[in-house]
């Protein structure tokens, strides 16, 4: 092994790896130091909708819906959105059947479904160890959480409810080591704020996101604006960053599908190292369709590694060197045939629609190259359950005796998302409406009565690290006084 694979062996906490593409025992090493199976990385074994036991023995949940999904065939979206090109869409009403039977809330609540990541960058907690993995190991670990993050929205073409003002949402997974609290804190703008704890005080994990949403003719647009940070509790190390662009083509006509882009910059405050990913629009022919490529610098702006993959399947790192000499060798066509049009884009049955990429059957494998992180496999039915994951089917699972412990504005109590659940689509509709007038009743007698509203579990303020506007946690909901909640449902 020369200096340079000993240095970056040093950077990634990992053993090198001078395989194929395909999983070598290496590979199998890897995926048991990141708790994954190396072929089928789903945590669960059976599908069929039974309850079932994950696999530390802890806890139950559900893996299917009680209902299966509205076909939207018969719907057309047009006649809404028609008079709303590049305007803001969080003022519009849209027909039920194109939501998501969750709340944005929950959808949020799904960055913690790979948990496992933030456990990996709290970890060597030994001085000797943090000396030889170096802190760009944590860095690597934070970047593949960033990315794990936003994979639950592959294919997710459902719209989740807007949360009604004062609307909470709360999570506790005492078998993957954390709890969570949502508040939705404004209407106008949409804001909702959240914070999230290690069980062992080993992390903290917040944010607010603003998500905004603008019609294109074709394809809507959504920017989650807002600071998401990381401080990792152990190490005095705090990590910040915002998510990409996520756009939904063919709104109007066309098979729906989803592209995230934009450039992510997760900054670790502590030490001045910075993680700069790159995730590229589909581009011509799709060949870049889902692509994430980045790298690491320290505070000289010196690469320390390389990233890349795929968000909807895998995330590897390399040293910068390896990572060139491939790119050079692959412009010379020595590694990679190029695709033909043709073969590169399937067409639409409709002219008129955007053209839905093809998705390439997998990321091409750099020899060398450390899995960081990899999609957990989703249920056989998760297309009859609007492309849930495992860990989202979970999330509106309101179990016996929870409504006496949960805050009365907990999402699992909204009855539309309740009923559109459980298949009840007329009722889940006008169960909508009778919420939606309830909130603009509310908010006609607060201006009467000159009063403000008062949020309950965050308060605004500055971030500790980005020095930006920022909704931070106030404490005391788990305490479960919730005498002073508002009445919202």
């Amino acid at each position: 092994m020369n200096s340079e694979e000993e240095f970056y062996d040093a950077v990634t906490g990992f053993d090198s790896d001078n395989s194929s593409g395909e999983f070598s025992e290496a590979n199998h090493k890897v995926a048991e130091m990141l708790d994954l199976d190396p072929h089928q990385s789903s945590r669960t074994g059976k599908h069929n909708g039974e309850t079932e036991i994950q696999e530390n023995g802890i806890k139950r949940h559900r893996t299917s819906l009680p209902a299966p999904m509205f076909s939207r065939s018969d719907f057309s979206v047009w006649s809404i959105l028609k008079k709303c090109i590049g305007l803001e869409l969080s003022k519009i009403t849209m027909p039920i059947v194109f939501n998501e039977p969750l709340s944005f809330l929950q959808r949020i609540t799904e960055y913690m479904e790979h948990i496992y990541l933030i456990n990996k960058a709290c970890s060597h907690a030994d001085p000797l160890e943090r000396m030889q993995a170096s802190p760009s190991y944590q860095l690597l670990a934070v970047a593949a959480f960033a990315v794990s993050a936003v994979a639950s929205q592959w294919e997710r073409t459902g719209k989740p409810f807007n949360p009604l003002l004062g609307e909470t949402y709360e999570l506790t997974r005492e078998d993957l080591g954390f709890r969570f609290i949502s508040e939705q804190v404004s209407h106008h703008p949409p804001i909702s704020a959240f914070y999230s704890e290690g069980l062992n005080k080993d992390f903290i994990f917040h944010g607010s996101i603003y998500p905004k949403l603008k019609f294109w003719g074709k394809s809507i647009e959504a920017e989650p604006r807002g600071t998401i940070t990381l401080e990792l509790l152990k190490h005095n190390e705090a990590y910040t960053w915002t998510n990409p662009t996520c756009c939904v083509h063919n709104v109007i006509i066309g098979k729906l599908w989803l592209e995230q882009y934009g450039t992510v910059e997760i900054v670790n405050h502590s030490t001045g190292d910075k993680c700069v990913l790159n995730f590229k629009p589909c581009g011509l022919f799709g060949k870049e369709l889902h692509r994430v490529e980045g790298y690491i610098q320290d505070k000289n702006r010196k690469k320390l590694c390389v990233i890349y993959g795929k968000w909807t399947e895998c995330l590897w790192c390399t040293d910068p060197t390896t990572y060139e000499t491939y790119k050079k060798n692959e412009k010379r066509g020595g590694e990679q045939k190029k695709l033909k049009p043709s073969e590169d884009v399937i067409k639409s049955e409709n002219d008129e629609a955007d053209d839905m990429p093809e998705v390439q059957d997998t990321v091409q494998f750099i020899p060398g190259s450390k899995l960081l992180w990899r999609i957990n496999c989703r249920p056989p039915n998760s297309s009859q359950m609007y492309n849930f994951t495992s860990f989202a089917v979970s999330l509106n699972e309101l179990e016996k005796g929870m409504e006496a412990i949960l805050a009365p504005t907990d999402c699992r109590l909204r009855p539309d998302i309740r009923n559109m659940e459980n298949g009840n689509m007329d009722v889940a509709s006008k169960e909508k409406e009778r919420l939606e007038e309830k909130q603009r009743a509310a908010r006609k007698e607060r201006a009467k009565d000159e009063v403000e509203w008062q949020t309950r579990w965050f308060h605004q303020g500055t971030n500790p690290y980005t020095g930006t506007s920022d909704w931070l946690y106030s404490g005391g909901y788990f305490d479960r006084n919730f005498s002073d909640c508002p009445d919202i449902y």
